[in-house]
């Protein structure tokens, strides 16, 4: 298996080898991949970040070599915090990239591209360290009013559970992509009274199966994306939408990710 990169801002990951099949996920500027079987003009592409796995189109995927892929994979890195940042090389096309992107730092200080080096010319971008669990809740606020997006990971378009692994990736934390998953994953905490700002809340439907998450503030109320990046009320029962009048998601367990190890 081969290695590959992301260098583009949003590439779609679809379900199978076709341009009309679903998008399951997105990669962003900088994701490392593992390289799969290939299908006429798609590649089966293993997120080194969550082990998710879908297909994209070759023409979007930059391959890398083995040492390559070594190099980066121990390279510094930062994250982008603002909404979009721009790279700029001299001589070669400026590239927008969007929050949540990983940017690695070469020995010049330099971040690799495609094609050449290049430099944070506008945006901001910070070490994916968390510092406080209330830095949980202020990543995850920057993203009110995204819209929807099933499969979609960026403040352009995102899900529930794209919206808590993408704000725990900026904090240097591994999450994985979808919503069970996550669930089993962290600290269980009992009750949402014990619950602290950047805890994360998960929901189930009428099979009991783990359909939502989201993002507790510590105020009675929760960050979600249902419909775009909301806060609504929640407390033992689940999310209340105020506008609705009505509870939208039930309750199921409650986990607490900021004990995690650290790693971008």
């Amino acid at each position: 298996m081969t290695g590959g990169i992301c260098y583009l801002s949003l590439v779609a990951v679809r379900s199978a080898p076709s341009e009309t099949s679903g998008m399951v996920n997105q990669l962003l500027f900088g994701d490392l991949l593992d390289i799969g079987e290939r299908h006429e003009g798609w590649i089966k592409i293993t997120s080194r970040h969550d082990a998710y796995e879908g297909w994209c189109d070759e023409k979007q995927i930059t391959l890398l070599s083995a040492e390559t892929m070594e190099v980066l994979g121990h390279s510094s890195r930062k994250v982008v915090t603002g909404t979009t940042a721009a790279l700029t090389s001299p001589g070669l096309p400026s590239l927008t990239v969007v929050q949540g992107s990983l940017l690695f730092q070469l020995s010049n200080g330099s971040i690799a591209g495609p094609g050449g080096e290049y430099f944070l010319s506008e945006g901001d971008s910070v070490n994916p360290v968390l510092r406080q669990p209330d830095e949980i809740v202020e990543t995850a606020a920057s993203y009110l009013k995204a819209p929807y997006l099933w499969g979609g990971r960026s403040p352009f378009g995102i899900d529930c559970s794209g919206l808590t692994q993408i704000v725990f990736k900026q904090k240097g934390i591994k999450i994985k992509r979808d919503a069970w998953q996550q669930a089993s994953q962290g600290q269980l905490v009992n009750l949402i009274e014990e619950a602290v700002p950047g805890d994360v809340a998960f929901f189930d439907n009428e099979e009991d199966k783990i359909v939502h998450t989201g993002i507790l503030t510590g105020r009675g109320t929760i960050i979600h994306a249902s419909g775009e990046v909301r806060i609504d009320q929640v407390d033992h029962h689940g999310i209340f939408n105020k506008s609705k009048g009505k509870y939208t998601h039930k309750l199921r367990l409650i986990r607490r990710f900021t004990g995690m190890s650290q790693t971008a």
